[in-house]
């Protein structure tokens, strides 16, 4: 199928894309829960590793897939091409219902919370803020690829500086403690189990990694430049989300982490540099942060609504094009709509494990999908092919399972209801193939 968006983004836009995606709340928030659930500070930087070997694993994985079919929806394309609708619908419905939704509002609501260290607002009106920056977002996104491209390449250049800046004056200006590496925090006992729990959200905060091949059918040269963006956009974000970890850990102990609301601010307190206005200076490169996710989750996310229209594997009329803007403007709008809805009824912890326990299944499927379509469709064209194949893909696989199969045995109540709201799309899906052949 032809794409009917024009390919206007470039290596540079599109790594811009990947990267500030990716860097949005979680790095500034999520230390806080992983030093709650460790206490042990060389587990949590070890498990910060792992989570960025197996997010690299992902990514050299998907840039395979992304450079032989670059189409709008990325991972529901792949899916859709290795095992067929009913998956990719699933994955569809799980964005629909799940994951975007929780993505926007989550990273949105973390915007609200930082805002309150300039204003005093109420857990209602940080609801109200999230809301108000997901919908301003959305009419930028409709306006145009070309603007909300521009606005990401700049947050992204701000807030990778500002995280490496960070990272730089903890070390050379900052009044921390190298014995903050090694003391571990009264009765703690890390266990396996606790690892894979504590692995959820730092997935979290590196998921993103996927989100430019949503907008695949939008890249320049994607052959090219698709795996090229992928895989080095990932790796500039391990090695800051490293970096950041460890100035925080060398500024504050595990056990004055765990019983912290905003860390990033508390680190910036200790950094003589920075003096009184530290706090202030981490909160508004955090709002900057979390403003430019937010964006990258509207401009990627939409693509997948638009790609399951365009298969009819949902409403015609969300696959439809701005003729003036050139954007897929009913899904950006109906992606903000979900958006809203979530974060006016669910808090931070509650839309970061949906998210995660929501998306990884399917990347496991998609990453999967390349063993599928090496066998399957081996005349295709491979621009890129994954490096050190298969122990790349085996390695992502093995490390989604565990993850999912232990936050089901750690939480079956509360992570259930997400995986049965996923499952719900599998008597969706065939009423609505029933109802499109009806409709013949």
């Amino acid at each position: 199928m032809e794409e009917r968006l024009p390919r206007h983004l470039g290596l540079w836009s599109a790594a811009a894309v990947l990267v500030g995606t990716t860097i949005g709340s979680g790095i500034f928030r999520v230390p806080r829960e992983v030093a709650a659930t460790l206490g042990d500070p060389q587990a949590m930087l070890l498990l910060w590793v792992i989570g960025g070997v197996i997010t690299l694993t992902g990514a050299l994985t998907i840039a395979e897939l992304a450079a032989a079919y670059p189409r709008s929806g990325g991972i529901f394309a792949y899916i859709l091409e290795a095992w067929g609708p009913l998956p990719a619908f699933l994955y569809g419905w799980a964005e629909l219902t799940v994951i975007r939704a929780a993505a926007i509002g989550g990273i949105s609501l973390v915007f609200a919370t930082y805002l309150g260290e300039f204003l005093p607002i109420s857990d209602f009106q940080e609801r109200l803020v999230a809301a108000g920056i997901i919908l301003l977002i959305a009419l930028l996104n409709y306006l145009g690829v070309g603007i909300a491209s521009m606005l990401m390449n700049v947050t992204t250049i701000l807030k990778y500086g500002a995280m490496l800046g960070l990272g730089l004056f903890a070390f050379t200006a900052g009044d921390g403690n190298l014995a903050n590496f090694t003391t571990i925090a009264p009765n703690t006992t890390v266990t396996i189990s606790a690892m894979l729990t504590a692995l959820v959200p730092i997935m979290w905060t590196y998921d993103g990694w996927s989100n430019l091949s949503f907008i695949g059918g939008e890249v320049k040269e994607p052959g090219r430049n698709l795996p090229r963006a992928l895989i080095a956009g990932t790796a500039a974000i391990v090695a800051i989300y490293l970096l950041v970890n460890a100035a925080y850990l060398y500024l504050i102990s595990a056990e004055e982490m765990a019983g912290m609301g905003r860390v990033a601010s508390e680190a910036a307190k200790r950094i003589s540099l920075f003096g009184s206005a530290g706090a202030a200076i981490i909160s508004g490169v955090v709002m900057v942060s979390c403003f430019g996710s937010v964006n990258g989750s509207v401009m990627t996310g939409p693509r997948i609504f638009f790609a399951m229209s365009e298969q009819r594997l949902i409403f015609p009329v969300i696959a439809r094009v701005s003729p003036r803007y050139q954007t897929p403007s009913v899904a950006i709008w109906l992606a903000a709509a979900l958006g809203v809805a979530y974060v006016m009824q669910n808090s931070f912890a509650e839309l970061a494990d949906r998210f995660v326990l929501g998306s990884w299944p399917f990347y496991a499927m998609a990453v999967a999908g390349v063993f599928v379509l090496r066998k399957r469709r081996p005349d295709i064209e491979r621009p890129y092919r994954t490096l050190w194949y298969p122990v790349t893909p085996i390695i992502f696989l093995v490390a989604s399972v565990g993850m999912v199969v232990n936050a089901l045995i750690a939480n079956p109540s509360g992570n259930g209801v997400t995986f049965g709201i996923i499952l719900a799309g599998v008597p969706v899906y065939f009423v609505w193939r029933f109802w499109e052949e009806r409709a013949k």
